[in-house]
């Protein structure tokens, strides 16, 4: 009997663990993905701000455009082109984004829940 009782104590510990290590997995991966979504937010904002302040341009020549470290002259059209698709670009994969993060919400809290009825065995 005593056997039985510590076999079963093992398997629910075992079941804890694998709980806990898929609830930190979710977790670490939730923060992954809005890290990333901060960064594409930096970056539409960024895009957002150029086309404004290249709309202020008056005339239609040549603009500059910064790439690394290096100014380019640019065609104002074509840059604002540019600019446009960039947002359109990142305001696609933060829609990603956003469906990924709350399938991870879903699945954490469901891991989560898992863990905790673990915890009251």
């Amino acid at each position: 009997m005593q056997k039985k009782q510590k076999l079963e104590k093992e398997k629910v510990k075992e079941v804890r663990e694998e709980d806990l290590a898929a609830l930190q997995l979710t977790e670490q991966g939730l923060q992954n993905l809005l890290l990333q979504k901060q960064v594409f937010q930096f970056e539409l904002i960024e895009t957002n701000n150029a086309l404004e302040e290249l709309k202020k341009v008056k005339t239609e020549g040549d603009v500059f455009k910064i790439v690394g470290s290096l100014m380019f002259k640019s065609n104002k059209t074509t840059l604002s082109k540019e600019l446009e698709k960039k947002s359109d670009i990142l305001n696609l994969r933060l829609k990603a984004i956003d469906k990924q993060e709350e399938e991870l919400k879903s699945r954490l809290i469901k891991s989560r829940e898992s863990f905790l009825k673990s915890l009251k065995k």
